[in-house]
């Protein structure tokens, strides 16, 4: 895990989920300041998960606390009719993971957030994916590959960190179960700023919550049966 240091902020990829949800509010715990940063691309779902990141932000403030920084990355010009940008036949809920996957995105966000954190001053900047990731820009060789390109950029060394790389679904949901979850947002397809119940990531927050014994606070506008009856 990331300890304290004399350094003001830990820089952090916020998404709106609950994954970097937890790991702000966990660092926050451990008496180590974070600088979150959210980064607006066009997609579909962005003004409602900025939103909940925001209220999320309000809910566990505190002096270590940066305010959010919001960058912006277009992304209209690489993702010409996805359904990202589009919101039509967004995966589902019994979709593979596969098919949620965004090409470059990870390297993207995390170059964008690492040079403002190098030109701030800021030496680490941590994300939240978790062990079982199965896509290849989340493995340890994709990071320290990318760690070592970004130090080779002019700039004051940066440290990419992923403390949750080694734990479950299961086991970050216990570490944040006393935070405010139902502040996060995970939705892909969200209406009306409210989380759809139907897609891939609201079955996967729909699990997320059943495997680890806490009620799911989450509005949803459909839930399925089985999460009805749990």
């Amino acid at each position: 895990m990331i300890s304290p240091s004399s350094q003001a902020a830990v820089g952090v990829l916020l998404s709106g989920g609950l994954d970097s949800g937890i790991l702000v509010g966990h660092l926050l715990s451990q008496g180590v300041g974070v600088q979150p940063f959210y980064i607006r691309s066009g997609l579909h779902w962005e003004a409602a998960e900025l939103s909940a990141a925001r209220k999320f932000l309000d809910a566990i403030a505190c002096d270590a606390l940066q305010q959010l920084v919001v960058l912006a990355l277009p992304l209209q010009d690489l993702y010409q009719g996805h359904w990202s940008l589009t919101g039509r036949a967004v995966p589902d809920a019994d979709s593979p993971d596969e098919a949620v996957y965004l090409p470059g995105r990870n390297a993207l966000l995390i170059i964008k957030a690492a040079l403002w954190c190098q030109l701030h001053g800021i030496s680490r900047l941590a994300l939240a994916p978790l062990g079982n990731n199965p896509f290849d820009d989340a493995s340890c060789e994709f990071f320290d590959s990318l760690q070592t390109a970004l130090n080779h950029m002019g700039q004051q060394p940066i440290e990419i960190l992923r403390p949750f790389s080694d734990r479950s679904k299961h086991a970050v949901m216990q570490l944040g179960r006393d935070l405010p979850l139902a502040l996060t947002f995970s939705c892909i397809a969200p209406r009306d700023g409210r989380h759809c119940g139907d897609c891939n990531k609201c079955a996967e927050r729909q699990a997320a919550f059943r495997h680890a014994a806490i009620v799911d606070p989450t509005p949803y506008l459909h839930r399925s049966a089985d999460e009805s009856a749990a």
